[in-house]
């Protein structure tokens, strides 16, 4: 009820509601209504932007609608109705009941304010709407539009696209009377636009595009466009026309016609803000914005801010009459579309700015392994208070868990359409996912360590909410605890210690056992060398006594020549002595006297004896020398008479060497022998070698 005390809307079964026992009603931060009915609850969105309008609860398909002369007027598929309107900036709220107009049963396709007349374009033709009943002005089957030529009021003339091509209508005072049908053009006109140069541009969904030319006295002209002539595709292509311009929506985006190469090219201005996107339908408002239908979604280029901005309403998908789209934009706080149930009211100026405070929640927490377990309810605190957790609520999860799902949520009712989410797990994945409607994440087989899940949520003008947070710990599992890593550590440096003495072990009896090793190899290597030593010992002594034995064998025929010289030395003494005795001369016997004595002087003999003696010492490691210090009162004979012993020469060898006898031999040895005081068991040749071991 208004402040004038007059109902301006009401809501009742009619309307949509379970039934029309309201036993309470309560009203939220959104001034919402919610109804306590008797067999459940009801919301009504009385605070939104976005309303729905069905006239007289029909559920018929809204295809058409206009205000003219204060009432309301909504084309169907059950006909046309009509409301007054109250005073009011959003028509939602002065909407009363739906009035039929008679004579308007069946499809309506189309309304017009043309030279002060309502048309309406209908499934049995075209009409004009007179108080509360409508008067046929044509008679061609099927009218869907009326489209004036020109700018200029009252419009002369006019275009009427119906299912079989196109009429010309001239305009005087009797009202719109139909000329004529364009000729050889049949095709059904459902979208029509006229350019800046009066060509007429119609578009077929399955046909193409034709380009109609007039010029004054002169007969139509027809043209098809097709992909030869830049289009993506011969199907789906609709004509409208956007400041002046006519453009084409196609599969692939917005195209405009240039005239100049008579081709359509992509627009750059429309891919930039749509991209090549799908585009069904495009309608400008009142203020300049563009609206335009993607699919069965609903968005328009919002241009009131120094950027343009493209804004889609998802709680209106797949509620739009797909193929048969239509847009009334009377201003930024009514604009009115068909819907495959009645209308669609939006108050543009109020959808932009009654967005309420982005607010998410996480919901709920669940761990999950052979069964689940709530981890987490939705509260930190009791219910109003701020959802801010503390450190002593920041929950531990054992390892074994496998899996833990969170649930989240924003608390927007009426725009839960409108609203997609956006999270991420800071330890785990630390860049935020794509928005989607999704509410719930799992994960699963997190590793050890400590996490916070983070979600936030944007509506579609982008605006986003303050982030919730959600944190937890997962333990890691007992092998990889702090008393494991304890115990590892532990178990390590006893490894350690254990390694340290074993390869100490190990090191000691590979020492000892190289050392023995080395001793073994020094023994051998000595036993070697010893005997080694030893044969180069035997080698030296065998060679000493080669040696010895050939300095022997020189002795002994040095000494043999001084017998055999002795001996022929006393041979021709004795043979001198016999020739004298037989020579009567004196003087040969001087002479041979002379002889006698020269072989008698013992001077050679004593010289050839001292080399002999020195052969002698180098033989036998100095004898003279050591037997002279031995016993030094020896006389000379009785060093030579040692000499011949040691030599182990025979008496009569020895009696030759001396110059002496046989007899003076034996009795020289038995002096020999009381002077070196030799007891008469002890051989004398014994004494004289062990005389020169000794020394």
């Amino acid at each position: 009820v208004n402040n004038k005390g007059i109902i301006t809307q009401q809501f009742s079964k009619e309307e949509g509601l379970q039934n029309k026992n309201v036993l309470s009603i309560f009203v939220d931060r959104q001034q919402h209504l919610w109804l306590g009915l008797d067999n459940g609850i009801d919301l009504i969105a009385y605070n939104s932007a976005i309303k729905q309008i069905n006239p007289q609860q029909q559920d018929a398909s809204g295809y058409t609608a206009l205000i003219y002369d204060k009432r309301l007027y909504a084309g169907t598929s059950g006909g046309l109705f009509a409301v007054t309107l109250q005073p009011m900036d959003d028509l939602s709220f002065s909407l009363g009941r739906f009035d039929f107009i008679n004579n308007t049963k069946g499809q309506v396709w189309h309304l017009s304010n043309i030279n002060n007349q309502l048309l309406m374009g209908h499934h049995d033709g075209a009409f004009r709407i007179d108080k509360n009943s409508a008067q046929p002005i044509a008679s061609p089957q099927g009218s869907w539009n009326f489209v004036p030529m020109g700018n200029v009021f009252p419009a002369k003339q006019l275009l009427m696209g119906h299912y079989n091509g196109i009429s010309v209508f001239d305009y005087n005072s009797s009202g719109f009377v139909l000329q004529q049908n364009i000729p050889n053009f049949n095709e059904s006109s459902r979208f029509v636009a006229i350019d800046q140069q009066n060509n007429t541009w119609v578009s077929h969904p399955y046909h193409g595009v034709y380009k109609i030319t007039h010029q004054p006295n002169t007969a139509f002209s027809t043209k098809a466009y097709n992909q030869q002539h830049g289009l993506p595709s011969t199907l789906n292509n609709h004509v409208f026309k956007i400041k002046n311009e006519v453009i084409v929506a196609t599969e692939k985006g917005i195209y405009r016609y240039d005239s100049e190469k008579d081709q359509f090219v992509m627009s750059s201005y429309y891919k930039n803000l749509l991209g090549t996107q799908s585009i069904r339908y495009v309608k400008e408002d009142a203020v300049g914005n563009i609206w335009f239908v993607h699919d069965k979604t609903l968005g328009v280029i919002d241009l009131s801010g120094k950027v343009a901005q493209t804004i889609y309403l998802p709680e209106l998908s797949s509620k739009l009459l797909s193929g048969f789209e239509f847009m009334y934009p009377v201003n930024d706080q009514n604009i009115f579309l068909g819907a495959e149930k009645g209308f669609i009211h939006i108050n543009f100026e109020k959808y932009k700015k009654n967005v309420p405070p982005l607010q998410v929640q996480v919901r709920q927490v669940r761990i999950v392994d052979q069964t689940d377990s709530l981890l987490f309810g939705g509260y930190f605190d009791q219910v109003n208070e701020p959802p801010t957790q503390a450190s002593a609520a920041v929950p531990t999860i054992k390892n074994h868990w496998k899996t833990i799902r969170f649930e989240f949520s924003a608390p927007l009712f009426a725009y839960q359409s409108n609203i997609e989410y956006s999270y991420r797990l800071k330890g785990f994945d630390n860049e935020w996912s794509e928005y989607n409607s999704r509410t719930e994440k799992e994960y699963t087989k997190l590793p050890a360590g400590n996490y916070s899940f983070e979600v936030k949520v944007r509506n579609n003008l982008l605006q986003e909410s303050a982030t919730a947070i959600y944190r937890f710990t997962v333990l890691p599992p007992w092998y990889a605890s702090t008393w494991a890593y304890v115990l590892y550590l532990t178990i390590f440096f006893f490894g350690l210690w254990y390694t340290y003495r074993w390869l100490k072990k190990k090191f000691r009896l590979q020492q000892n056992r190289f050392q023995h090793e080395q001793n073994r190899l020094l023994y051998i290597h000595d036993l070697e060398r010893s005997k080694n030593e030893s044969e180069m010992v035997t080698l030296r002594n065998e060679k000493l006594e080669a040696e010895i034995n050939h300095k022997n064998s020189e002795l002994a025929s040095a000494a043999m020549h001084l017998v055999k010289k002795g001996e022929l030395l006393t041979k021709l003494k004795g043979e001198l002595s016999q020739i004298m005795k037989g020579v009567e001369n004196p003087q040969a016997i001087s002479d041979v006297k002379k002889l006698i004595r020269t072989l008698s002087e013992d001077d050679n003999i004593d010289k050839e004896w001292e080399n002999f003696t020195k052969h002698f010492d180098k033989v036998h490691s100095d004898f003279v020398v050591n037997l002279k210090e031995t016993h030094p009162s020896l006389t000379g004979n009785e060093i030579k008479l040692c000499t011949y012993l040691r030599m182990n020469l025979s008496t009569k060898e020895i009696a030759q060497l001396m110059n002496i006898s046989v007899r003076g031999v034996e009795i020289s040895r038995y002096r020999l022998r009381k002077k070196l005081q030799l007891p008469s068991e002890v051989n004398l040749f014994d004494y004289l070698i062990s005389l020169q071991k000794d020394k």
